[in-house]
C-alpha cells in the first residue's frame, strides 16, 4: 500500500513534470516551425504573439526539465520552480492556439493538484557554495558587460539596433561561434568597438568556462562516485553523530533496514565489496569502497564523530582488525560486533568491541525454546533480557 501511495503521489508528480516539459518543448518547436494545426483560438491570437510564445514555450520546457530533475532529488527549490512554471506552460499553450498545444494545457492543469498535495515530500534544501555563487555572478556580469557595452557602441557596429541585437551578439561572441552577421565597423573610428569586442570575448569565454566547470563538476563527481560506489564530499560533510557499518555480509541488510526505520539516524557503510557498494549507492545509501581495517577510510567517514560502530561480516579475523582500527581512532565510540564462530566471541571483545553477539548461539536458543512450545517473540525477549541482565551484573561486579 505504501509503495502504491508513493507512486500515486511523489512519483506521479515527477512523471507529470517531465511530461509537461517534453510537451512544452515539442509544442513550442512545432509552433516555431509552423507545423501546428490551428485551434479554435487561432483567430483571436496574432501570429507574432503565437511565434513569440512558441519560442518562450520551448525555453520554458527546458527549464521545466531542470525542475523535474530537482524534484527527482527531493529539492524544495524544484517544487517552487515547478509551481511557477506550470501555470506559465498552461498560458503559453493557450496563446499558441494550436491543436498540438491543447494536451500541454490539460496536462499542466492536471499536474497542479498533484504538486500541491506533495509539497511536504520535497523538503531537501539547496545551498549553493560560495564558489558557485561567484561563478554565477561572474557569468551574469560578463554577459551584462557585453550586452550593455555593445548597445552603447551600436553606432560603431553593423547589425546592432536594439538591446536584443546586443544580447544576441554577446552570446554568439561568447560561444565563439561568430556568424559574422553582426560585427564592428572598419576604420579608425571603430577602434574602440573592436577593442571592446576583444575584451568582451575574453571575459565571456572565461566566465562561461569557469561557470560550466564549477556548476557541472559536482554533478559529474556525484555520478562517478555513485558508479564506483564511493561517497561524495557532500555526503561526507553531512556525517556527524552517525553509525558506521564496517564490512558487508548476510547481516548487513537487516542492520541497514533497522537503521532506516529509526528515523533521523545517519549511517554509512565501509566495505571492500564493490558489487555491494554499487547496489548501496544506487539506493542512495552513503558507502565507501575501502578496507574498513585501514585508517584512512575510517578517518574519511568521520569515525571521530560517530556515535556507534557495527561490525558484522562472515570473517571474524577481518572484523577483529576493523575493531582494532576503530578503537584506536576513537577510544570512546561504542562498538558492537557479530561473531560467526562462537569461539571468537571473547577474541572480538579483547580486540575492543563493547558487545559481541553470536547469531548462531542466539538462533539455537530460540529454536529450542520454540520447539518446547514457547512463542518466538517471548523466547527472543527472554533471551535478550537474560543477556542484558548478565552483562549488567558483570559490569556491577567489575566496578
Amino acid at each position: 500500500m505504501e509503495l502504491t501511495r508513493d507512486w500515486v503521489t511523489v512519483r506521479a508528480s515527477i512523471a507529470l513534470t517531465f511530461a509537461v516539459a517534453l510537451l512544452s518543448i515539442l509544442a513550442g518547436l512545432a509552433q516555431i516551425g509552423g507545423v501546428g494545426v490551428d485551434g479554435p483560438l487561432a483567430p483571436y491570437v496574432p501570429d507574432v504573439v503565437r511565434q513569440t510564445v512558441g519560442f518562450t514555450g520551448t525555453i520554458t520546457g527546458f527549464s521545466m526539465l531542470g525542475s523535474g530533475f530537482a524534484l527527482k532529488n527531493g529539492y524544495r527549490v524544484g517544487w517552487y520552480s515547478t509551481a511557477v512554471l506550470l501555470p506559465l506552460t498552461a498560458v503559453q499553450g493557450l496563446m499558441q492556439a494550436s491543436v498540438l498545444s491543447f494536451p500541454l494545457v490539460a496536462l499542466s492543469v492536471l499536474s497542479v493538484p498533484a504538486l500541491v498535495i506533495n509539497r511536504g515530500r520535497f523538503d531537501r534544501s539547496y545551498s549553493p557554495s560560495p564558489t558557485q555563487l561567484a561563478a554565477g555572478a561572474a557569468l551574469v556580469s560578463a554577459v551584462a558587460y557585453g550586452t550593455i557595452g555593445s548597445y552603447a557602441l551600436r553606432d560603431d557596429f553593423e547589425g546592432i539596433e536594439t538591446i536584443v541585437d546586443a544580447f544576441y551578439f554577446t552570446v554568439v561572441t561568447a560561444s565563439t561561434v561568430g556568424y559574422g552577421d553582426v560585427h564592428p565597423g572598419a576604420g579608425p573610428e571603430s577602434d574602440i568597438a573592436q577593442l571592446f569586442v576583444l575584451s568582451s570575448l575574453v571575459m565571456n569565454v572565461a566566465a562561461f568556462a569557469v561557470a560550466l566547470g564549477v556548476l557541472l563538476t559536482p554533478a559529474i563527481e556525484a555520478q562517478l562516485s555513485k558508479a564506483l560506489g564511493k561517497m561524495t564530499d557532500k555526503q561526507i560533510d553531512l556525517l556527524d553523530d552517525h553509525v558506521l557499518v564496517l564490512g558487508y555480509g548476510d547481516l548487513t541488510e537487516p542492520i541497514l533496514e533497522e537503521l532506516t526505520e529509526r528515523g533521523g539516524v545517519e549511517y554509512a557503510v565501509v566495505t571492500t565489496d564493490e558489487t555491494a557498494a554499487r547496489r548501496l549507492a544506487d539506493r542512495e545509501i552513503p558507502v565507501s569502497t575501502a578496507d574498513p581495517s585501514d585508517v584512512e577510510p575510517l578517518e574519511r567517514v568521520n569515525i571521530s564523530g560517530a556515535r556507534a560502530v557495527v561490525v558484522a561480516t562472515e570473517d571474524d579475523a577481518r572484523d577483529a582488525l576493523a575493531i582494532l582500527t576503530a578503537r584506536q581512532l576513537n577510544p570512546d565510540v561504542r562498538i558492537v560486533a557479530a561473531a560467526t564462530q562462537r569461539e571468537n566471541v571473547n577474541k572480538l571483545r579483547r580486540a575492543g568491541a563493547d558487545q559481541v553477539i553470536s547469531p548462531t548461539t542466539l538462533g539455537g536458543h530460540i529454536l529450542i525454546d520454540c520447539a518446547f512450545g514457547a512463542d518466538s517473540e517471548d523466547a527472543t525477549t527472554d533471551l535478550l533480557g537474560d543477556a542484558i541482565d548478565d552483562r549488567e551484573e558483570r559490569d556491577g561486579q567489575s566496578s
